[in-house]
This record gives structure tokens, C-alpha cells and sequence, in this order.
């Protein structure tokens, strides 16, 4: 499932974090890459220790918790902290899968990637190319959102981002564990929980609502981890 999700931040909030991020300090983005990815990456990305990058991930963070649409559709067990990169003209990143796994810097614990995600924070209009190209089994999906807008995909998904020609792509992803692994069966549940709110709208004393509810929390108390 590709899914567009509009405004996880406002303006004012993609002004602050791009305050913050121009103060950040600014590393090679291979340092955060598997072997065969830093191959095919050439971009410069937060370094992730610095309280710049901690503060705007926490902004980032605290968003995604008041968007339903994103927790309806990610189903979050954990959330790896928000990472951000910058590609300038001559910047890329090749075709690639995300790792399946990825360790919190000096912590223990891991977070499985079951959904990658791209927040925009450059409008269109700042730069050329750049666009986010997700290949699934109906072809590529080129993406370009406005800034504030998220793309929210399999992380099984090959993906790359093609060269910025004009001006600065500026972006920040992350990865979501989901309570439900597949992403069949989280795309059901997604399908069902927007039918039920659309059914809940239109008649919203019918005995059906309550059916198709039991029916959803049933089947995620049957596919859930958590």
C-alpha cells in the first residue's frame, strides 16, 4: 500500500524545523547506510546525536500521533527516530530496499522495518528532480509532495530518488514497526477502518457499524503482535 497522507505538519511547523535544521550539523548520509545502499547514496544527512536532529524528530514524532490517518494505516508498534537528509544538485540516491532492521544508536533495542516513510519539507517549487520513485507490482510511483505531506510505503518496497538538478530537496524518514507485520493483511484492515468510518458517517445508528467493528478488532486481535 503507496499512501499519500496531506499535513502531517503545517506550515508553521515546517518553518520551525527548517530553522533548526539550518543550525544542524550536517554529515555524509553513507554513515547511516547498509553496505550495498551506501553504494548507490549520495546525499547529506542530520547527524542524529545532535539536539537539533532530536528536537525536529520529536516534532516529527509528536505529529504523527495526532494524524489518524497514519495511525490507521501504520498500526505503530514503535516509531525509529526521524532521520533527515538534504540532496543539493548532483544529488541522488540509486535504487535500493531499506534494511530489515535498524538499531537505535547506543540503545539496545531494534525496530523492525515494516514501513518506510518520506516527509517532505521542501516545497515542489524549491527544487528540480529529486522525486521519490517507488517500484511495487503496478509499475513506479513517482513522488513529489508539498511540504508538511508524507508518503507512507512498504519498506520492502524497491526505491530510489533521482538526481536534484535546482535548488535543495530537504526531507526526513523514518520507519515504523507495525502491531501487524503483513501488508496484506494491514491493507485490509486499513480498507475495513475507512469503510466502517465512512458507513459510521452516513448511518451512524446502524447495527452494521457495530458488526464491521467487532469484525475489525477481531481480526487485529488475530494478526497483531502486540
Amino acid at each position: 500500500m503507496l499512501l499519500h497522507i496531506p499535513k502531517v505538519l503545517t506550515a508553521r511547523q515546517v518553518a520551525h524545523c527548517r530553522t533548526l535544521l539550518d543550525d544542524a550539523k550536517w554529515v555524509d548520509g553513507r554513515e547511516t547506510s547498509g553496505h550495498l545502499a551506501a553504494r548507490v547514496k549520495h546525499n547529506r544527512q542530520v547527524d542524529e546525536a545532535t539536539p537539533e536532529a532530536r528536537e525536529t524528530g520529536n516534532i516529527v514524532v509528536s505529529a504523527l500521533e495526532r494524524t489518524p490517518l497514519f495511525m490507521a494505516a501504520a498500526l505503530p508498534l514503535r516509531v525509529f527516530p526521524p532521520l533527515f537528509n538534504r540532496y543539493e544538485p548532483g544529488m541522488a540516491f540509486g535504487a535500493h530496499v531499506d534494511n530489515a532492521i535498524r538499531e537505535l544508536t547506543s540503545s539496545p533495542l531494534r525496530v523492525r522495518t515494516d514501513l518506510s516513510a518520506t516527509l517532505f519539507l521542501s516545497a515542489p517549487e524549491e527544487y528540480d528532480g529529486g522525486e521519490l520513485v517507488v517500484d511495487d507490482t503496478y509499475g513506479a510511483h513517482s513522488v513529489k509532495l508539498p511540504a508538511g505531506d508524507m508518503i507512507l510505503y512498504p519498506a520492502t518496497s524497491l526505491h530510489r530518488v533521482v538526481p536534484v538538478t535546482r535548488g535543495a530537496r530537504l526531507a526526513s524518514i523514518f520507519w515504523v514497526q507495525s502491531m501487524v507485520r503483513d501488508d496484506g493483511e494491514r491493507s485490509l484492515l486499513f480498507d475495513l477502518d475507512m469503510a466502517i468510518s465512512q458507513v459510521s458517517e452516513a448511518t451512524p445508528d446502524s447495527p452494521g457499524v457495530v458488526a464491521l467493528t467487532s469484525c475489525y478488532h477481531n481480526l487485529l486481535r488475530r494478526w497483531a503482535d502486540a
